[in-house]
């Protein structure tokens, strides 16, 4: 199966970062529940384990949250790899967006 892993860096400590994904994850699954089906989520300590089917393509990956950087390193479905650039460049802008360090003063570190 195709690979997808990228890196984006941030700098919001692990905790943030690891809430904001979290956040971020559950308002998506809420946003695409029509779309999505046997949703496996499981953290333990700063790493996600994932899968998850959609439109009957099976993809599944880790993330890892780490003081500086998320990495994320998925399986794609062999139907997705004309797709894969855009959606590496999404999950690039989005995940980047929302580990913009938004919250001045926070402290995180």
């Amino acid at each position: 199966m195709p690979r997808l892993t990228l890196a984006v860096p941030h700098s919001l400590g692990s905790d943030e970062a690891k809430r904001r994904l979290k956040d971020k994850f559950t308002a998506a699954l809420a946003e695409h529940q029509g779309r999505v089906s046997l949703l496996r989520e499981e953290w333990h300590d700063h790493n996600l384990s994932f899968a998850f089917q959609t439109f009957g393509m099976a993809v599944s990956g880790t993330v890892a949250v780490e003081p500086s950087q998320v990495k994320l390193d998925a399986e794609l479905p062999f139907a997705a790899v004309l797709f894969k650039g855009a959606i590496e460049q999404r999950l690039r802008e989005e995940v980047g967006v929302l580990l913009a360090s938004e919250k001045s003063g926070s402290g995180a570190g």
